[in-house]
C-alpha cells in the first residue's frame, strides 16, 4: 500500500494525475463516516464526526481498520480529506490523553453543561449539587430503542453526584466519551492508520496534534486574496474585464459556494496545508465567447474559462459548473 495510488472510474476517461485519486478519497470517506452507516455520529452543531459507542457499535472492526488506513493512505498520497474529526482524534492517534478541554471541541453542549456544572455555587443558587442536578455516576445510550445505563465507576448507578464529588464525575465523564466508549472501534481505526503510516510512527511522533489534523484535512484559513494575489494566468491578464468580474463574482459568493468553487477547481473543497497559495492555481483561456461551461485540470489546479461578454453569462456558467462538479472526462 505504500506506493502512490492511482485510479480509474469504470465507464469514465479521466487520466489520474491527481484529481481522480481526490474524489475517490473523498467518496469513499464520506460515505464511511455518514451517520447512516451507523459507525459514527454528527454532532448537529459543529458537524464534528466521533466513533459511535462500542455498546452501539461493536461488529464493524474491519471498516474502522479500513477506514484508518483511508486516512493514512491519504497521508502518504498528499490528499487532504474532507472529515471532520475533532481535535482529540488526533491527540489520541499520537499517544496524547484526552483532557476536559477537548469535549469543547468535540461535544460544545456536553461540555458547556459540564462546565456549569463545575462553577454551580450552592450557596448563591441557593441549592445542592445533588438536588439540582439530580444525577448519579452513569451514562444512558439507546441502543436498539432500549435505553442501556453504563457506570462510570463501580457502584456508579448508586453513586449519587454532589458538589464534592462532581469533578471526579466530569473526570470519569471525559474519560469515558473520549476513551472507554469507543475504545475498541478507536484502536481499530489507530492499527489501521499505522499499518500504512508505520514507517512513518518516528517522524509522525514528534508532531503535534494541529499539525497532524493539517495534513489530514488541511488548513482551516480559507483566504481568497491569497488565492488571488498568487493566481497565474495562461491567455487572460490579471486586468483583463473577465478576470475582474470573475474575481467580483467569487468574492460576493457565500462560503457554501465559495467551496463549491475550489472543489470544481481543485478536486477538492479541502485547502492545503500551507494555504491557498501554494495550490499553483491557473487561469486559462478556453476560446472566445461559448455556452461551453467552464472546465477544470483538477489535476493540476487549473480552471479554464471561455472568453464570456458578460458578467451575467460569466456568472451564470460558473455557478452552473460548480453545482455539477462530479466526474471526470478528457477534454
Amino acid at each position: 500500500m505504500r506506493r502512490p495510488l492511482r485510479v480509474q472510474f469504470t465507464n469514465e476517461e479521466g487520466i489520474d494525475e491527481g484529481g481522480v485519486k481526490k474524489e475517490f478519497f473523498q467518496l469513499v470517506i464520506r460515505q464511511l463516516v455518514d451517520p447512516s452507516f451507523g459507525m459514527f455520529t454528527e454532532n448537529k452543531e459543529t458537524n464534528v464526526h466521533w466513533f459511535q459507542p462500542r455498546i452501539v457499535c461493536d461488529s464493524n472492526d474491519i471498516e474502522f481498520m479500513l477506514i484508518g488506513k483511508m486516512v493514512g493512505l491519504a497521508i502518504y498520497n498528499q490528499v487532504i480529506l474532507d472529515i471532520n474529526f475533532p481535535r482529540v482524534a488526533f491527540k489520541k492517534l499520537l499517544n496524547i490523553k484526552p483532557t476536559f478541554a477537548d469535549l469543547e471541541d468535540l461535544d460544545p453542549q456536553l461540555y458547556s453543561g459540564l462546565v456549569k456544572l463545575l462553577e454551580f455555587d450552592e450557596a448563591k443558587e441557593g441549592g445542592s449539587v445533588e438536588d439540582v442536578f439530580c444525577r448519579n455516576f452513569i451514562v444512558t445510550h439507546e441502543v436498539f430503542g432500549e435505553t442501556v445505563e453504563v457506570e462510570l465507576k463501580p457502584g456508579g448507578a448508586s453513586t449519587v453526584l454532589t458538589g464534592e464529588n462532581r469533578q471526579e464525575y466530569v473526570d470519569l465523564y471525559t474519560d469515558y466519551v473520549c476513551n472507554k466508549s469507543v475504545g475498541k472501534n478507536f484502536e481499530e481505526f489507530r492499527d489501521g492508520f499505522y499499518e500504512v503510516c508505520g514507517m512513518q510512527a518516528e517522524l509522525l511522533g514528534v508532531f503535534h496534534p494541529i499539525e497532524l489534523e493539517q495534513m489530514v484535512v488541511g488548513c482551516p484559513v480559507f483566504d481568497l486574496a491569497e488565492l488571488e494575489e498568487t493566481t497565474r494566468y495562461d491567455g487572460y491578464k490579471p486586468a483583463d474585464q473577465l478576470i475582474t468580474h470573475f474575481w467580483s463574482i467569487i468574492k460576493e459568493m457565500d462560503t457554501t459556494q465559495q467551496r463549491s468553487f475550489l472543489k470544481f477547481s481543485t478536486g477538492t473543497d479541502r485547502l492545503p496545508i500551507r494555504g491557498l497559495k501554494s495550490l499553483g492555481f491557473v487561469i486559462g483561456k478556453n476560446g472566445g465567447d461559448s455556452d461551453q461551461l467552464p472546465t477544470a485540470h483538477t489535476c493540476f489546479n487549473h480552471l479554464l474559462l471561455p472568453e464570456y461578454p458578460t458578467r451575467e453569462k460569466l456568472k451564470e456558467k460558473l455557478l452552473n459548473a460548480i453545482s455539477n462538479c462530479q466526474g471526470f472526462g478528457l477534454m
